[in-house]
This record gives structure tokens, C-alpha cells and sequence, in this order.
């Protein structure tokens, strides 16, 4: 309590201070290890996973335990160079198996990129994790299963969880709307830009592709390149929506508000200062994905 005293004081200086809202704590995941299980330590699988007769490069990071153990399957963007293997890592100290994976033509695996084609691959690897010999070897448990995903992998992780079922739930960390994108880039000016600032340098780790080509897809706009409507599908089920001011921020308003109109069952969202990658904001992305997964309900 303030003394009256203090408290004309601080009435006069412009008002008694805001009360503090309480810190969450850190989750231990983000921070530290958690203790070796010698029967059951956690390990990685190396492997490739088919996709319409390619076979991709891809890695489960095996959580600790019997299990079988909730599993979450992380999209990188476009093209992949922050892959965002910390978060991986934190989410399987919290208890999950993490799949990650490379697009066909990106990164070393085999065929050719398209975005189409990375639609298609996060569909076969949203299914490919209830392949029952798999999810034996992986100690997957199938009924507890989210999705996430950043930038164009934002997208693909939406798109895996509207057209597989099975998944609790999908974060999203600052995911790129493609078909506000396309429908943008009609116009000259914003196509050179978009080519100079996105596509000139992000090229080289594909094969099997252009500029012209990728953006002939964008141009195109076809319905699953609507981040929109791709939201408000998946809305029935938790939705974490995290955008960066100094990234694809300007989206963040509509897409929340896309989310909001379709009566989500349970959606979070955050807008913090920070790039596309959330440079500087890694322990915090950490920790909010942390605590994400751990409120995903139990079947």
C-alpha cells in the first residue's frame, strides 16, 4: 500500500504505476537438460521419407523415455537457411519428438523444388507420421501430434494440418501468406523488389527451379496459397499465431482478425519486435513454443 504522501505524489507526476502483470516462468526445457534416462536416452534418426516417389532428407529428434512420446513436425521457410533447430531441440527436452525435413529440391534432396511440390511433402509427412512401423521405431504416440512451422513453413504446417487429420494443433512463427504475396506481386514495382530482396539470394540451395518459375506459381494464386482461408480451416483447433514487427508484421492484424471470424477454439497470438527470424528472440520463441505444447490437451 502507498502512503498518502507517496501516493499525491505520484498522482501529480501522472498517476500511481500500472501493476506489474506476472512473468511466466521459464520453461525448464528452454533452459536446461533434463536428466539422462540410460535405458531410454533420447537420439536422432537420420532417414528418408517418401513423398510421391521422392525421398526426402529428414530427421526425428527421439525425446527421452519409453514413450511412446507427442510429436511435433516443424517446417523450415523458404528456402531453409534458419532451419530453427533450437526450437526442435527445446521441444524434445519438454518431452516431444521433433520431425524435421527438407522440401524435395532443397537442401540435397532429391527432385524439384516448387512450392507446389512443398505442399504436397508436408501433406506426406503429416501422414507418414502414422505409419505404424515408423511410430513404433520413432516411439511416437499417433493421438498426440502438432504441427509448426516458420515463414513459407508457416504455410505448410497450416496446410499439412487442413488436409491430414489427426493433429491437435499448429504454431505458427510469422508464417508467409502466399496468396497475398502473389496477388502483390502483379504489380512491377513490387516484383522487382520481391525478386531483388527475396528470390536472387535464396535460390541456390534449390534445384530444379527458377525465379521465373516460382513466381509464375505465386501469380498464379491458387486456393491453397490462402494463408486466410487456410486459418480460418483450422481454427477448430488450438492456433498459436506469432508475428515479428520487423518481418511479416503488417499481416499480423488480418490474419488474426481471419482467426478470430471463424471461432477458434483456442487461439493465441503475439506481435513482438524482432526480424523474420527472431534474431534476437530465440529464448523467448523457445519458451512461448515450450509452453504451447505442454497446453495442447491430452486425449
Amino acid at each position: 500500500m502507498f502512503k498518502p504522501v507517496y501516493l499525491a505524489l505520484l498522482l501529480a507526476l501522472g498517476g500511481a504505476p500500472a501493476m506489474a502483470r506476472p512473468v511466466a516462468a521459464m520453461p525448464s526445457a528452454v533452459v536446461s537438460d533434463p536428466r539422462v534416462d540410460a535405458a531410454f536416452p533420447a537420439r536422432m534418426i537420420a532417414f528418408q521419407l517418401p513423398s510421391d516417389g521422392v525421398l526426402l532428407n529428414a530427421v526425428m529428434y527421439v525425446a527421452a523415455g519409453r514413450g511412446p512420446h507427442p510429436t511435433l513436425l516443424l517446417f523450415h521457410g523458404f528456402p531453409g537457411n534458419e532451419q530453427n533447430l533450437d526450437l526442435a531441440q527445446a521441444a524434445r527436452r519438454a518431452g516431444w519428438n521433433v520431425l524435421t525435413l527438407h522440401y524435395r529440391g532443397s537442401w540435397g534432396s532429391p527432385g524439384s523444388f516448387s512450392y507446389a511440390h512443398c505442399i504436397e511433402d508436408a501433406r506426406n509427412a503429416a501422414r507418414f507420421l502414422h505409419d505404424p512401423a515408423f511410430a513404433a521405431k520413432a516411439q511416437i504416440d499417433t493421438s498426440r501430434l502438432a504441427v509448426a512451422g516458420h515463414s513459407m513453413g508457416g504455410m505448410m504446417a497450416a496446410r499439412a494440418m487442413a488436409d491430414v487429420p489427426g493433429f491437435l494443433g499448429a504454431f505458427l512463427i510469422d508464417p508467409w501468406d502466399m496468396g497475398t504475396e502473389g496477388r502483390t506481386i502483379r504489380n512491377p514495382a513490387a516484383l522487382k523488389a520481391f525478386r531483388e530482396q527475396e528470390l536472387d539470394g535464396d535460390l541456390p540451395p534449390l534445384a530444379g527451379t527458377s525465379a521465373e518459375a516460382l513466381i509464375g506459381e505465386l501469380q498464379a494464386d491458387p486456393p491453397e496459397f490462402d494463408l486466410h482461408a487456410t486459418v480460418t480451416k483450422i481454427s477448430a483447433h488450438p492456433l498459436s499465431l506469432n508475428y515479428a514487427t520487423r518481418g511479416l508484421g503488417a499481416g499480423y492484424q488480418g490474419m488474426v482478425a481471419s482467426a478470430r471470424a471463424a471461432r477458434p477454439a483456442a487461439l493465441t497470438t503475439s506481435l513482438t519486435a524482432t526480424d523474420h527470424s527472431f534474431s534476437d528472440k530465440r529464448i523467448w520463441l523457445a519458451a512461448r513454443l515450450a509452453r504451447w505444447l505442454g497446453s495442447l490437451p491430452v486425449k
